[in-house]
């Protein structure tokens, strides 16, 4: 198996998973599942480093990701003065701190 990271998501417009090397441009692989997406990346990547070995380009080392005991949890965010005015009174109709409602409001968007 490859050791390139992959970026998976859900494509409306291809109805399936798109699964993305980003260390290696225009590297990519759809599927049904997410499973499928990954294990056809893996098929992807080794296509694209024959053809860059044959090209003789510079083949990119795979990215390493830090540990995520390596992030604290926190960061800092400026927003307007009217996004923190409306997550405040947001967080306040459904009975949590704010932080808590930004953090929800994270996990669930789409990123």
């Amino acid at each position: 198996m490859n050791r390139y990271p992959l970026n998976i998501f859900w494509s409306d417009e291809d109805k399936g998973f798109i699964a993305e090397a980003p260390d290696l441009p225009g590297c990519s692989a759809w599927g049904k599942t997410e499973a499928d997406a990954a294990r056809e990346a893996q098929h992807a990547i080794t296509a694209w480093l024959q053809a860059a070995k044959a090209a003789r380009r510079a083949i990119p080392k795979p990215t390493v990701a830090e540990p995520v005991s390596s992030y604290s949890g926190k960061f800092l965010v400026r927003v307007p003065r009217s996004l923190h005015a409306r997550l405040a009174r947001e967080a306040e109709q459904q009975g949590v701190s704010l932080n808590q409602w930004a953090a929800t409001k994270l996990a669930n968007a789409r990123l």
